[in-house]
């Protein structure tokens, strides 16, 4: 059996620059595709379709996992952190959303936008809570 090279053009994409690039057999294309970075990025899909679906134990296994991969890119691991937090918050687990999101802001790796989506989710967090505490506390006539 020989095995054919598989091309940009095959899907539609426009040829390489330069001969022979962009160019890859079967076994490196499968190969690409059971790596740990792209198994990272289809766990954390699922996660988000999960999430999404409300299943949120499913959706939190889903993230963990992606933030535990050591192979997995920092930048996915960051916004796994991050919508881990988004399930913490909607099963009322502040302390647990509010290690997520402090534990992202710390990551060098994490991207710009991100971080600062974190750190917005903490302020309205800490507004959530103070606005509670003055409605809580009884005024002195």
């Amino acid at each position: 059996m020989m095995l054919r090279r598989i091309r940009p053009r095959d899907f539609g994409c426009p040829p390489a620059p330069c001969p022979g690039a962009g160019e890859m057999n079967l076994f490196e294309w499968l190969r690409g595709k059971c790596s740990k970075k792209f198994q990272a990025g289809l766990i954390y899909r699922r996660g988000m379709l999960k999430a999404k679906l409300h299943d949120n134990q499913a959706a939190l296994a889903d993230y963990t996992a992606v933030i535990e991969m050591d192979e997995a890119p920092g930048d996915l691991r960051a916004m796994a952190l991050y919508n881990r937090s988004v399930v913490h918050l909607a099963q009322q687990h502040e302390a647990a959303a509010i290690g997520d999101l402090e534990e992202l802001l710390r990551m060098p790796q994490a991207a710009a936008n991100v971080k600062t989506e974190a750190r917005r989710k903490l302020l309205r967090m800490q507004r959530t809570t103070d606005r509670a505490a003055d409605r809580n506390v009884s005024p002195e006539h």
